[in-house]
């Protein structure tokens, strides 16, 4: 049986979305690696699935798989996507569109320059919100990894996040470190790292090496976590402008940790298909 689906990009970081709403889905982790796969399936950094919820006030669930096959709780560059999707193929006629994820529920908003913004809830800094095995809570934190001492700030926005910071990114060790510090004892559950360098209170520059997917060109939530990590340690404004490699987002955060992080950032259709589906 054939399965439709959408091929979908936010600053290069790509995704296959799955209708769940309208036809049938069976997934297995095993299946999903398949579809990731850049030479013999469809390729992908996450499936995204878009599914029917009966809690109320909330339009739709919304379900992220890495590359890998698990399954997370969170993405940025994919809820902008997901509600491009939902818009676009009539599945709601809303501007404003309520989501929930396994993180809780966030909310999208479609601009009319075409832009999706998004609200993606308060930053968490409590080591056991990220999970982090760390006693107390702490701005920066000195971990040990292969052998060396490096500093990092830690936080959750729906996922686990270390925050690097490095002056030059280009020459950030990103695949070997970043792969170190994902799979870190102190991270049961693994976390995605950032690779950050600020410009100036208004930018900054990043690099992130995702949980279950490698380093990918652009990572919604590794974007808000960087200026959130940075907007803590007030070296930031409440406005920043986070360049990664595919591109720039706006990530917005007053400082009030009982205040949520916006995120602006174009979201992109690159194909539709239909792929076999057994």
């Amino acid at each position: 049986m054939g399965l439709k689906f959408t091929k979908m990009h936010g600053l290069g970081n790509d995704f296959m979305v799955i209708d769940a709403v309208r036809q049938t889905v069976n997934l297995s982790a095993e299946q999903v690696k398949r579809w990731s796969d850049r030479h013999f399936g469809v390729g992908f950094d996450q499936l995204l699935v878009v599914e029917s919820t009966e809690t109320p006030d909330v339009d739709f669930r919304y379900r992220i798989f890495n590359a890998d096959g698990s399954e997370v709780q969170q993405c940025g560059n994919g809820a902008r996507c997901f509600a491009k999707f939902v818009y676009d193929k009539g599945l709601t006629d809303k501007k404003e569109i309520r989501v929930e994820t396994a993180s809780g529920m966030i909310v999208l908003y479609v601009e009319d320059n075409g832009w999706i913004r998004v609200n993606m809830g308060v930053p968490h800094f409590l080591p056991q919100k990220l999970p982090f095995n760390m006693p107390t809570e702490q701005d920066v934190y000195d971990l040990e990894v292969n052998g060396e001492q490096i500093e990092i700030g830690a936080v959750s926005m729906g996922n686990p996040h270390a925050v690097l910071r490095v002056t030059d990114i280009g020459q950030a060790p990103v695949e070997t470190l970043g792969a170190a510090i994902e799979s870190h004892d102190f991270f049961p559950e693994r976390v995605n790292v950032g690779f950050a360098e600020k410009v100036d209170a208004g930018r900054i520059r990043l690099r992130v090496f995702e949980r279950g997917a490698e380093e990918t060109l652009a990572c919604g939530t590794g974007a808000c976590a960087a200026m959130v990590v940075y907007r803590n340690w007030g070296e930031v404004d409440d406005e920043v402008t986070v360049s990664l490699p595919g591109g720039d987002l706006k990530i917005v955060w007053n400082g009030d940790r009982s205040s949520p992080v916006w995120m602006s950032g174009p979201a992109e259709t690159v194909f539709e298909g239909e792929i076999e589906h057994v």
